[in-house]
């Protein structure tokens, strides 16, 4: 049976790992009762952009991204 399995594989969990699992079991059974979320639809944005979107980067901002 599914749930037998379930529990030996946590009797199996080192006890300082299962405040996380907990944690995973809780959230997801939570989950569970919440409707779905519509999934996104790409699309391009409305709008224009302003003339600092294109501006450069300040060198001190790029030297953060290397």
């Amino acid at each position: 049976m599914l749930i037998q399995k379930i529990v030996q594989e946590l009797l199996d969990i080192p006890e300082d790992k299962l405040a996380e699992i907990y944690d995973l079991i809780h959230y997801f059974r939570i989950g569970l009762g919440k409707e779905p979320l519509k999934p996104r639809t790409p699309s391009l944005l409305t709008g224009k952009l302003g003339e600092a979107f294109f501006e450069p980067l300040p060198e001190e901002e790029l030297q953060e991204w290397e």
